[in-house]
């Protein structure tokens, strides 16, 4: 960066944690389950691994920032693992066991189990163990730093006597032919350097891993940027500042909030990075100096100082984009994709900030509601299930609110039943009223982000007030109210309609409703929506003559784009005042995503994407809220 940054990535370890406890460790993948008796586990001092070794195996490790929760967890579906594990820790087990969620995806989560001797002491673990998870910038240090979390990862990975195997080293550096290069660096580090061999953990020292690294991986990048620079073997300080302008600063930037690179600034990098006092005192760069200039948080490829909540959060909630899920409940195909409430889970830890709830009528006698692709022949989830997911994942990562998109296609009896779970599962955290001083009417901009802190939005089809106020009478009153005819998720599906364009490339027709009729929601679950409440899209002229902020419309990707092409200035100014939400064409039976770049430009605030699969375009999701702490949200602000 131009400025010097002081980036303080490393976190607070817990003293409990860090000095460790004994338990228990389980594992069950499908029909294979592991027992490990009497662990110590403890996290290293930078927050980089939990780590762990029993009294007759070697030792292991999970990597922080791919833990995405500790929970509590469930015994184990084997009989024969829950039996012993019961007999031992007695019939209260589950509320003395935790388990690690792991997973470099939405999908694959494997869970390490570990059983307390508590309830107290399984509390301080879970609270300690997220305040080193979700870190951004644990995620974004420097490469100097990820040498020194391998070479932690090494020592952890110990034989049953606590030391480090030689072959685990060689595994680090090598295979084939090069092993060899491996042993002989080992051996002239004057450390043992036989494959059956082991290393002492205090003569195998991060010094000497690293110099094994430079030895056994040299950078001959660098030493082509250093003859590129200088012609010498040093390089002096006119040179440094070109460098530093023309290579390694981008043009693009402003020049008053990112000044150009001066003396006094390379004289800055010199004095952190050089090796060698004398050079220092010469004003001079030395090879290894660059290199390790280069390795540094000073050159990370990202704005360091964004890895924090750095814009303003007090505009409207239409002035930001919202990373958001489509059909989040799925972890496979749009047909017949199997549903689960883990992705849930996964997708709110991750900071997606509005997640899609597809209500369709249970059956059997006790008619709860149901979530899953309707007519789609995808498994089904117990809406419950889901709810009791967002309330108690939706403000571990962030404290910003979260939207709960609904296509609910519930009879009134049922919907219900979705308005008991939400004032059940989210409590004071369901936003069923507006605030203080953001009133709904036309003209009243939406509330910002910072006042909706901890608060859950339902994004639900609403009864006109009148007939709201009437129904809810009623219903208090314990009256009946008049249902219409219900939905069948697993009906043959209706052909896909979307948007079709108009004539000769013109605005899109709007699209014909779908799920519950505007008279048939239940007026208690209607009551609670207020700030994200979806309409029939009627036109942009339609929209601006009514002016309410809090009215929303939905397109899919072809109507967006249909929209960008015939009305992008009308599309942008709608953005400005209220919120619109994009989602993947029908034709994407494979769970594929569009690129969301555009319509984020367009000031296109919840942009719906297909976590399950991690591409390109979720990657951009991804990126996006790490450069504001997981928030979930960031400025899309055109005015």
């Amino acid at each position: 960066m131009t400025k010097y940054f002081d980036f303080k990535w490393r976190l607070t370890v817990d003293p409990e944690i860090l000095e460790g406890d004994t338990f228990d460790r389980w594992t069950e993948e499908k029909e294979v389950t592991d027992w490990e008796p009497d662990c110590v586990f403890k996290v290293d001092e930078y927050g980089f691994f939990v780590y762990w070794k029993g009294p007759e195996r070697g030792g292991d490790c999970l990597e922080l920032t791919q833990v995405s929760d500790i929970r509590r967890a469930k015994l184990p579906k084997n009989a024969g693992l829950a039996d012993k594990i019961v007999s031992k820790h007695g019939k209260d087990v589950e509320q003395k066991m935790l388990a690690f969620c792991q997973g470099e995806n939405f999908v694959d989560v494997h869970l390490t189990n570990i059983i307390c001797k508590d309830k107290a002491e399984a509390d301080r673990w879970q609270a300690s163990i997220r305040k080193v998870t979700n870190k951004h910038k644990m995620a974004n240090v420097c490469p100097r730093t990820n040498m020194m979390k391998h070479w932690y990862r090494i020592g952890f990975k110990s034989d049953v006597g606590g030391k480090i195997p030689v072959k685990n080293v060689v595994k680090t550096f090598a295979s084939g032919k090069t092993e060899k290069l491996v042993y002989s660096s080992l051996a002239e580090l004057g450390l043992p350097s036989e494959k059956g061999c082991t290393l002492d953990h205090e003569a195998f020292t991060f010094e000497k891993f690293y110099k094994m690294y430079e030895t056994i991986c040299p950078r001959t990048d660098i030493d082509e940027l250093f003859r590129k620079i200088t012609k010498h073997e040093v390089i002096n300080m006119e040179q440094m500042i070109t460098f530093m302008n023309e290579m390694q600063r981008d043009p693009n930037l402003n020049q008053v909030l990112y000044p150009m690179y001066d003396e006094k600034r390379c004289m800055e990098i010199i004095t952190a990075h050089e090796p060698d006092k004398s050079m220092v005192d010469n004003k001079k760069f030395s090879k290894q100096g660059l290199l390790t200039f280069l390795m540094s948080d000073e050159n990370a490829p990202v704005f360091l100082d964004r890895l924090d909540v750095y814009q303003d959060m007090t505009y409207p909630m239409s002035h930001y984009l919202i990373n958001s899920s489509h059909n989040t409940y799925l972890s496979g195909k749009q047909f017949g994709g199997k549903s689960t409430a883990e992705m849930y889970d996964q997708s709110l830890l991750s900071g997606c900030r509005c997640v899609e709830l597809d209500c369709w009528d249970g059956k059997g006698l006790d008619e709860v509601p149901i979530i899953t692709h309707g007519k789609a022949m995808c498994t089904e989830i117990l809406a419950e299930e889901a709810f009791h997911s967002i309330g108690t994942c939706a403000f571990i990562t962030s404290d910003y609110p979260v939207v709960l998109s609904f296509e609910n296609h519930c009879c009134k009896k049922q919907q219900l039943k979705l308005a008991e779970f939400c004032k059940k599962y989210f409590g004071d955290d369901l936003l069923d009223a507006p605030i203080a001083g953001h009133p709904l009417g036309p003209g009243n901009p939406l509330p910002p982000p910072i006042k909706l802190k901890r608060k859950i939005l339902i994004k639900n089809k609403r009864l006109k007030a009148d007939l709201e106020k009437a129904e809810l009478e009623i219903f208090k009153k314990g009256g009946e109210l008049k249902e219409e005819a219900k939905e069948d998720a697993s009906e043959a599906a209706a052909p896909k309609t979307e948007e079709a364009a108009g004539p000769e490339g013109g605005p899109p027709k709007p699209p014909a409703y779908s799920g519950t009729s505007l008279t048939n929601i239940h007026p208690w679950l209607s009551s609670m929506v207020n700030y994200a409440q979806p309409v029939h899209f009627n036109g942009f002229d339609v929209a601006e003559e009514k002016n309410i902020h809090h009215n929303m419309s939905s397109f899919s990707e072809s109507a967006g784009l249909a929209y960008l092409k015939s009305q992008a200035v009308d599309f942008v100014n709608y953005n400005k005042r209220q919120m619109s939400r994009i989602y993947p064409k029908g034709a994407r039976v494979d769970s594929s995503n569009y690129m969301p770049q555009i319509f984020w430009n367009a000031g296109c605030h919840m942009v719906s994407l297909n976590f399950q699969t991690p591409t390109c375009p979720c990657s951009s999701t991804v990126a996006g809220s790490s450069t504001m702490a997981t928030v979930g949200s960031s400025s899309s602000r055109t005015s």
